[in-house]
């Protein structure tokens, strides 16, 4: 589905693959239903920027084909945000300035969120949840997505970068 919506990306099928991965996990109903994230456009892309991190922080230290196979990967998420917001009605003149404002947001989530995984700290994990997804900063709900992004985090670490390249990328239910 996803690769129609792209024909005239050069994205090859496994950055197709990860990115469709990426997206089918972030619509998990758990985290909408029983975890209160928002079920929204904001909403949906923090979850997916969620896992976007995952994927960058595992392939961070990647050079060669392996470092382009983590811009074409993000090249495609923004490419499907701008498609979204363009089917959601903005504008030509608005699309580049929402996604200079997505991006922005992006690198801000992921450079908080590393940081905080980076030092293991899981109270920094919960506050950078608390600022970006959760408005109110819910309590339960803050400490089970923490949970989850740690337990992701490690097991995103586990695989092959060859496996990840090669367009597989597995996540354990929510």
């Amino acid at each position: 589905m996803i690769r129609n919506l792209f024909r005239n990306n050069a994205a090859t099928e496994p950055v197709y693959a990860v990115y469709s991965a990426i997206v089918a996990q972030s619509r998990q109903t758990r985290f909408y239903a029983d975890w209160q994230v928002p079920d929204t456009v904001t909403g949906r892309f923090d979850m997916i920027s969620l896992h976007m991190a995952l994927l960058f922080r595992r392939l961070r230290s990647e050079t060669g084909g392996k470092k382009n196979f983590s811009q074409a990967v993000f090249d495609l998420f923004f490419q499907d945000m701008d498609r979204s917001l363009r089917e959601m009605g903005v504008g030509d003149l608005g699309v580049p300035k929402r996604i200079q404002k997505m991006g922005n947001v992006f690198f801000g989530l992921l450079a908080a969120l590393s940081e905080a995984m980076d030092r293991n700290d899981f109270a920094g994990v919960e506050q950078v949840l608390s600022r970006n997804v959760f408005a109110d900063g819910q309590g339960t709900q803050v400490t089970a997505m923490a949970e989850y992004l740690l337990r992701q985090d490690a097991l995103v670490a586990t695989q092959s970068v060859d496996a990840i390249t090669g367009g597989t990328i597995e996540f354990e239910s929510p």
